[in-house]
């Protein structure tokens, strides 16, 4: 087992197995790690609030926090912590109200043209930080697994088939972008099947600015970097999960792992161990042991 300076890792489905689940278990193992001296990096598409349900602060010791980096809101903030304990501002990609509305008028537009020439159904989701969702699965409801499920690939591509849509995910992506062109605005979408998530900023985002601002700054190399996440998997060929997308030019010759038992499709240079949250764990465990 190698010993690695910097671990980057996704939040649901990876550390824990919903954002409700109790974090007692992985907040156990990455104390040590942090107390080590080993930066962590928590790179997931929602927010502070639905990270140990806002309390990760109060969870931690003091010393350790300054170990601990998050990347949130699909490339919207990087948050580290102070000397005091508290959470601060690294950098943000908020757009002003000019760009928020041209990307709500896109995600608004999308959902016009899949309804007036397909029948197509959506919801749309407003107040992310700088994107919108356009919900395809509308009377899919997740519940309490916010992530990518089994079926949900070949739900949506039926979806699709039997309205006539026959461009699949990767038509829509490119729909996003070509749609956010007519309104000056250069989307960057992304889909995890349920969901098209059409923004300026993704995961890629927040690995590159902490490869540059924290990972070069200490003199860590990508072969002491890894990365772990569960949707790393393409959904088609085409479409990158969302975790593919901390595949970054800087990060690309770092270790990559996935959870989620998926072996088809996987970039290249990611290993799928499968395991689901225990796997994340056992790994932090065995880090530990190697100090």
């Amino acid at each position: 087992m190698k010993k690695y300076k910097a671990i980057f890792f996704d939040w649901d489905g990876t550390a824990v197995i919903n954002r409700w689940a109790p974090v007692d278990s992985v907040i156990s193992k990455i104390i040590p790690l942090l107390d080590q001296g080993i930066k962590l990096f928590i790179i997931s598409g929602t927010t502070y609030e639905n990270i140990a349900a806002g309390s990760l602060h109060s969870l931690i010791p003091v010393n350790c926090l300054k170990n601990l980096f998050l990347g949130l809101g699909r490339g919207a903030y990087n948050l580290g912590f102070n000397d005091a304990g508290e959470l601060i501002v690294l950098s943000s990609a908020i757009p002003d109200i000019e760009q928020r509305l041209r990307i709500d008028k896109a995600a608004f537009e999308v959902h016009q043209y899949l309804l007036k020439h397909y029948g197509i159904k959506t919801d749309i989701v407003f107040s992310r930080p700088n994107y919108c969702k356009v919900d395809l699965l509308v009377e899919n409801d997740r519940k309490e697994n916010l992530f990518l499920q089994s079926d949900e690939i070949s739900r949506v591509q039926d979806l699709l088939l039997s309205h006539g849509y026959t461009y699949g995910l990767a038509g829509l992506l490119e729909l996003a972008r070509k749609i956010g062109k007519q309104n000056d605005i250069d989307i960057i979408p992304t889909t995890d099947a349920k969901y098209l998530e059409m923004g300026i900023t993704t995961k890629g985002d927040n690995v590159s600015y902490f490869m540059q601002h924290v990972v070069g700054k200490n003199n860590i190399t990508c072969n002491e970097c890894c990365f772990w996440g569960d949707e790393f998997r393409y959904l088609v060929e085409g479409v990158p999960g969302s975790d593919a997308y901390m595949i970054t030019p800087e990060s690309s010759d770092c270790d990559f792992f996935d959870v989620s038992g998926e072996t088809s499709l996987l970039p290249g240079n990611v290993v799928g161990v499968g395991g689901s949250i225990e796997s994340f764990h056992k790994f932090l465990t065995q880090q530990l042991n190697l100090y």
